[in-house]
This record gives C-alpha cells, sequence and structure tokens, in this order.
C-alpha cells in the first residue's frame, strides 16, 4: 500500500490527498506515519494527536490553496508552527495539519524603520539574530525560541521574560498577512506606526491560535540594540517585599527594567538536582529569589552604578538579604540558565499540574499564598513550583506531586486543584491564561468564567470568518 493509499484509508474523502499533493508538491505532504510523529506528539505528553496527513506549503498562495481544497471538501484544518504549545492548540483529533515551518523567509529587514517582515514560520532565535545583524533587537524571548515559530507566537499573544519592557507579542507586531477561512489572502503587512483607519484587524488573530485564519506573514517592531546589560540574583526578606522591590528597581534604573523573574528555593533545589550546569549562586538558603535585568541602548547609561546603589539601598532597608551581580556574560547566561531550567527540572520529580494565571502586579503575592493554603488543603503534601514574570503579574503556578504520591491519581485531580486555584485569581480579577493561550485543555474555563456577552462576541467573529468551523475547531471557544 503506497502513502497516498494509506492516507486515504485515514478517512479523507476522495481525490484531496491527491489535490494536496498537487499543491505543495512532495515535499510538502507528510503521510507517512512515522514521519508524522513530531506533528502529532504534544510536548507536554498530555495530548497525542491524529492526522491523516501533514500538509507543508512553501507560500503564501499555495497555504491559500490548501484551505480552498480543505474547505471544498469540508475537511478540518489546524495549523500549527513549531509544535511547542502547552495548552494542545496545535494537536490535531482527525483534521489535517497544516505545518508554517517551510515558509521560513525574512521578506525585508528595514533597520531604519525599525521592522522587519517575515515568514510565520521563521523560528523566534532566526529572528533574534537577523535583527541583531542589522544593528538592531527583537525582543520577545521565552524558553522554547530555539523551535518555536513567530506565527506561532502570535497566535498564542506569547508573553515571555521581557513583557515589563516591551510588551508582549500583540504590541511587537505591527501587520500581518493572513490566509482566511474561505482561502482569501488579507495583506495587512504595514510597517506603520500611525494607521487610524477603521478598525485594527490584525488583533483579531494575534491570539486567536489559528481559530479565525492562517497567520502566514508578519511585520516586526524592532528595538535599539542593547549596550549595556546588569543582572542581579537576590534573596527576597519575605515574598511580600517583592512588590517594593520591583518598584524600587523600576525607579533607580530610570525604568529600564527588562527582566525581572520571582523564583522560589524549591525550584532552585529541583533544578540543581536535575540540571547539569545550573548554579546556587547565594550563600544559605532562602524561601524567595528574584532575577532582575536592567538595559539601556545607551553605552555611557551608568546601570551598573544604579544597580548597585539600588541593592545596597533595599540591604540597608532589610528587603533584600543577599544578593550578587553577575560579573560577566557568562555568569549572566548562568543565571538565566537557572530560569529556564526550572521548567524542565519539574518533569523527573513526577506528575506536575500547571497553571498559567495572571493577577494584578499588586496582587501577586496575596495570590501565591491563598493559593498555596488552598492547595494544601486539598492535597496535603503537594510541593508548590510558583515562579513568573512579576513585573507584567504573570504566575506560573505550578504544583509538583507530593513525594511517593501516585501520578496519575495525582494528575486525575488536575480539574479539582487547578478549579480552585483558577477562582483565586479570578477573585483578584486576574485571568486563567496568561500567555499560554487557551487551546484544548482551558475551553471549558472559557465557558465557565468567560461573560456571556464576551463568549457571544466571540462566537459571531468566529461564525461570521468561519462560518463551517473548519479552522482549528474545539480550540479556544
Amino acid at each position: 500500500m503506497n502513502k497516498l493509499t494509506t492516507a486515504h484509508a485515514n478517512g479523507l474523502p476522495d481525490g484531496l490527498l491527491d489535490r494536496l499533493s498537487e499543491i505543495v508538491g512532495p515535499a510538502g505532504l507528510v503521510t507517512d506515519v512515522a514521519d508524522m510523529e513530531p506533528y502529532i506528539a504534544e510536548q507536554r505528553g498530555l495530548f497525542r494527536g491524529e492526522t491523516p496527513c501533514v500538509v507543508r506549503p512553501a507560500s503564501t498562495r499555495e497555504v491559500s490553496q490548501v484551505v480552498v481544497a480543505c474547505g471544498q471538501a469540508n475537511v478540518p484544518i489546524v495549523p500549527q508552527g513549531g509544535n511547542t504549545g502547552l495548552c494542545g492548540g496545535a494537536v490535531a483529533s482527525g483534521e489535517v495539519i497544516l505545518s508554517l515551518a517551510r515558509m521560513n523567509k525574512i521578506r525585508e529587514a528595514d533597520p531604519v524603520n525599525f521592522t522587519m517582515t517575515v515568514d510565520a514560520g521563521c523560528v523566534l532565535a532566526t529572528l533574534q539574530d537577523v535583527a541583531d545583524s542589522h544593528d538592531r533587537f527583537f525582543p520577545l524571548s521565552l524558553g522554547a525560541e530555539g523551535s518555536c515559530q513567530i506565527g506561532g507566537n502570535l497566535s498564542t499573544n506569547a508573553g515571555g521574560t521581557a513583557v515589563i519592557r516591551y510588551g508582549n507579542s500583540r504590541e511587537l507586531a505591527l501587520g500581518l498577512e493572513v490566509v482566511l477561512p474561505d482561502g482569501q489572502i488579507w495583506d495587512g503587512l504595514t510597517g506603520l506606526r500611525k494607521n487610524n483607519t477603521g478598525y485594527d484587524l490584525k488583533h483579531l488573530f494575534i491570539g486567536a491560535e489559528g481559530t479565525l485564519g492562517i497567520i502566514t506573514g508578519a511585520v516586526l517592531k524592532l528595538f535599539p540594540k542593547p549596550r549595556v546589560r546588569n543582572t542581579a540574583f537576590i534573596a527576597l526578606r519575605d515574598l511580600e517585599d517583592v512588590l517594593d522591590v520591583l518598584g524600587r528597581a523600576r525607579k533607580a534604573s530610570g525604568d529600564a527594567v527588562s527582566g525581572f523573574e520571582l523564583i522560589p528555593r524549591i525550584a532552585i533545589d529541583i533544578s540543581i538536582r536535575h540540571t547539569e550546569g545550573v548554579v546556587d549562586f547565594l550563600e544559605g538558603t532562602h524561601e524567595w529569589y528574584a532575577l532582575i535585568e536592567f538595559e539601556s541602548s545607551d553605552e555611557s547609561s551608568d546601570l551598573g552604578t544604579a544597580m548597585e546603589n539600588f541593592l545596597e539601598a533595599a540591604y540597608e532597608d532589610g528587603l533584600v538579604v543577599d544578593a550578587t551581580i553577575a560579573q560577566s556574560e557568562a555568569q549572566r547566561d548562568q543565571m538565566w540558565f537557572l530560569r529556564e531550567a526550572m521548567v524542565l527540572s519539574q518533569k523527573p520529580e513526577g506528575a506536575s499540574i500547571k497553571n498559567d494565571v495572571s493577577v494584578p502586579i499588586s496582587k501577586v503575592p496575596q495570590f501565591i499564598r491563598e493559593a498555596n493554603a488552598a492547595v494544601t488543603e486539598l492535597c496535603p503534601g503537594v510541593r508548590h513550583v510558583a515562579f513568573g514574570h512579576v513585573g507584567d503579574g504573570n504566575v506560573h503556578y505550578n504544583l509538583t506531586q507530593p513525594v511517593g504520591a501516585d501520578p496519575q491519581e495525582f494528575l486525575d485531580r488536575w480539574d479539582e486543584i487547578t478549579g480552585r486555584v483558577v477562582e483565586i485569581a479570578l477573585s483578584m480579577r486576574g485571568s486563567f491564561s496568561a500567555e499560554h493561550g487557551i487551546g484544548k485543555i482551558k475551553v471549558h474555563d472559557m465557558v465557565e468564567h468567560k461573560p456571556a456577552v464576551e463568549l457571544e462576541m466571540m462566537r459571531m467573529i468566529k461564525n461570521a470568518l468561519d462560518p463551517k468551523g473548519l479552522m482549528n475547531p474545539g480550540k479556544v471557544l
């Protein structure tokens, strides 16, 4: 049985596979089960997808033709970038997967306009390097930047570690190119900062997770390249002091804080146990730490002195009990390596229930305290691994199973435990999804917690653009 016949046996209408092959060519169609594995395996292992084929168009025109062909056959599509999502948004349940990986060209770099126009399949780290080669800076940075694609970043409105200074993906995109569910191509690739001509349509598609159309290109905002960076790792007297320390850091630096990460002691211990190269930067142990970074494009900026003065004052006032400032780029990299290692290091400790919530910055300590107490009451012995981007109120509230507990029994309580965490976040006018999106895993939260009028508006938009419901069905709504 050849590959086309194998795929047909998986349920595609007669003639569709051949039509898709005509559009994208042999290099653009994957039907072999083994070759499809990277596209159907979800990163966290919570979901395993299923698809009759993976289509890999090489141009916006090919994306349009694929969408038209699938629409005529009433076959749904799941758009996919680097497949690094954490909420199942790119997981197929029998739909055709449309991968943007072959669309990876830099269409234009315009350092004078501080923009670059790119294909949606460009890997984030590549875009950072391209900006750097033009003496510019693209600030979006996250753990998966070596494999995630900008189309996926935009489709989930990814945040990362520098939101406090530069904003999330929504703030970093000036224009989009999108293939609509009927195959039409919307060319909204404008590099304008001011364009007051009606609805700003790009915002419909940023954060929509491919449910309203497929992002195929983007105009991204660039910034002056940082010339000075000063990074410090500090131990806090108490969790509540983190807010005062953040305010002082912003004032002392002239609002040049580009990173402010809250780190619990348990995350450091777990990382040291399971990740080679993780360094414990301070003597003794403390319950809470912060990773702070100042940066400026002005080479004459004396951020080093600003950092020293800020830390000295915070120490004298008892807010900071210990601190070290990175003395080299290598030491800075080590500090950020610890921050990144905390995520993957949790897996060897057993099952983990992960929450990506946000609350007003002023409520971060209160949220963590209340959530810790509530979750411990529900599940005695659970280990709280709460960390995140304090500067934008985003808490990655992860919960590791009690020592010796059955992993599956712990995971079976996901909805119960997460429901309580979300309830606390919402009581503080927070959000149940801060930067990872909705995907499949949080659809029930949308139904339960979104105001009815918001849901109705979203459904009206979805029905207007995608009346057949063929674009990433079962996600977001």
